[in-house]
Order: structure tokens, then sequence, then C-alpha cells
């Protein structure tokens, strides 16, 4: 079980029987700012690689959640939406976003370890 990045600025991190936890990166997560409203997908929803999943807003900027991986959507952080400040405090634990049950786990290959990221963001 590892996290893996992908070059959206989503962590990934694997569980056990296809499952994955996903969230926004610490890096993602200060170049937004304070974050202060987030709109999450609805639990049963299918989601594909690259496509948006959710609308992220902040102080600064409005952007998007895009999914690193496919899969169904089995549950959201629905603290989220009234604590959005959780992710500004906890980006990489108490701050996800959702957990998907992966249709294609060969995805996850694709996806950056830390050391990668680390030389993806200095760049």
């Amino acid at each position: 079980m590892s996290i893996k990045y992908s070059e959206d600025h989503e962590w990934v991190d694997e569980k056990e029987d296809d499952l994955v936890v996903i969230g926004i990166t610490d890096f993602a997560q200060e170049q937004l700012g304070d974050l202060v409203y987030v709109e999450l997908p609805e639990v049963g929803d299918e989601c594909s690689r690259g496509e948006n999943i959710s609308v992220i807003e902040s102080v600064k900027a409005a952007s998007d959640l895009v999914a690193p991986v496919s899969g169904s959507i089995i549950e959201v952080n629905s603290r989220l939406e009234d604590e959005p400040e959780i992710v500004t405090e906890d980006s990489m634990g108490e701050g996800w976003f959702i957990k998907v049950k992966l249709s294609n786990p060969e995805e996850l290959n694709d996806l950056m370890d830390e050391d990668a990221y680390n030389t993806f963001i200095e760049e």
C-alpha cells in the first residue's frame, strides 16, 4: 500500500481490494490557499481518469478535482461541504475527498511515487 500522485496534484492512497482514497496534495492546497467551498460528486457516480469530478473554490481561485483513476465512487467526505478548511489543515489525511472502487487497477501504474512527484513540482 502506498500513496501515488497525479500530474493534476491529486494523491491516491491504495487500500485493500482495489479501493483507493483520493485527495489533493499539500502543494495543490498551498497554491489554492484557504478553501471556502467544495462540491463533491455523488456516491454511486462513476468517474473516468482525467474527468473533472469535483469543484474546489478557494479565496484565490476555483479549480477542479480531476479523477486520477477510473472507478465507482463509494464514499465522499461530506464533512468538507460544511468544513472545507479541513483540507487546508490536513490535505493528506482528514481532508480526503472521495473513496473509489477501481475499475482498472492498472491505472495506478501511470501515477508517480513521492520522489517522482517532488521532482515534478520542483520543475
